[in-house]
């Protein structure tokens, strides 16, 4: 009995991990202490006002394999990629329920964090509504059927199209660097 009253108590001072990023979505890109001793002297990075592209037209529509596990359809809107000189590559998605919803956003992803934005919602009339919550939050890179996640390792920041549109395109025209 005293053993497991040890055993107790030793736990009961362990700090708790359960609501860090990295035990929420199971991975996290942010940078411990270590990271931040040899970035003390780097620019803070600035977010750039982005603008709301057209609202996708069909015949722009490209569409990209997510995970057989979800049944939905995933299209990026070609002409929308975009690289700002914030780095954020910023797209329109177009997500098809095999019942014929659609679900319409523009979204950013910033490479070098492993961060995505929801800016805007598409509403059925071809007007947008921005998103009033937006933030930065991880990509959750351990959810199978996360079009985010898709388009992070196989499309926009891959290493070989690292902030490079012509590359970046060429990946989403093409169907992605492979998988391999």
């Amino acid at each position: 009995m005293r053993f497991l009253a040890v055993i107790l108590l030793g736990l009961w001072g362990l700090p708790s991990f359960a609501d860090t990023p990295a035990s929420i979505s199971g991975d996290s890109f942010a940078k411990g202490d270590f990271e931040y001793e040899f970035d003390e002297n780097a620019k803070a990075w600035t977010e750039i006002q982005s603008q709301i592209p057209p609202y996708p037209k069909a015949e722009n529509l490209v569409e990209f394999i997510v995970s057989s596990a979800t049944s939905n359809r995933f299209y990026i809107d070609y002409p929308s990629i975009s690289v700002g000189q914030d780095g954020v590559v910023r797209y329109t998605v177009l997500i098809r329920s095999p019942a014929g919803a659609e679900t319409v956003s523009f979204e950013g992803m910033r490479c070098e964090t492993g961060e995505r934005k929801l800016y805007a919602f598409g509403r059925k009339n071809g007007d947008w509504s921005r998103n009033r919550y937006a933030k930065w939050e991880f990509i959750p890179v351990r959810q199978a059927t996360s079009h985010q996640r898709e388009l992070f390792f196989h499309y926009l920041c891959a290493v070989e199209t690292a902030g490079d549109l012509k590359k970046i395109q060429y990946a989403v025209r093409y169907g992605g660097i492979s998988r391999d």
